[in-house]
């Protein structure tokens, strides 16, 4: 499995809205239950999310979603900093992130 970690802010006034735009996204993953994709998103204190994506092979099943397409439309728009994006491998897990365990 591939996984990407995902930081950027958000202004304040797209909070809100990016926050019910990400909760569309899990409610199309619980609907189409893709087995290739694992999801988690953070949102801290000052207006940053944190999205950590892991998939199979390929992404699509996430980024093909109608309501990824929605989140990802004026995503430029909502953001109060750059989108930083850096390839991520599990060092240790417990109970955070299901069937995945850190490499030998």
């Amino acid at each position: 499995m591939t996984y990407n970690l995902i930081r950027y802010g958000v202004k304040d006034a797209s909070i809100a809205e990016n926050r019910a735009l990400v909760a569309k996204v899990f409610g199309a993953l619980d609907e189409t239950q893709p087995q290739s994709v694992r999801y988690l998103v953070l949102e801290l204190e000052n207006g940053e999310f944190v999205h950590l994506v892991g998939y199979d092979k390929d992404g699509s099943a996430l980024t093909e979603l109608d309501a990824f397409k929605a989140f990802s439309a004026d995503h430029a728009d909502r953001r109060s900093t750059p989108l930083a994006r850096s390839p991520a491998k599990i060092v240790g897990n417990y109970h955070m992130l299901a069937n995945e365990t850190a490499p030998a």
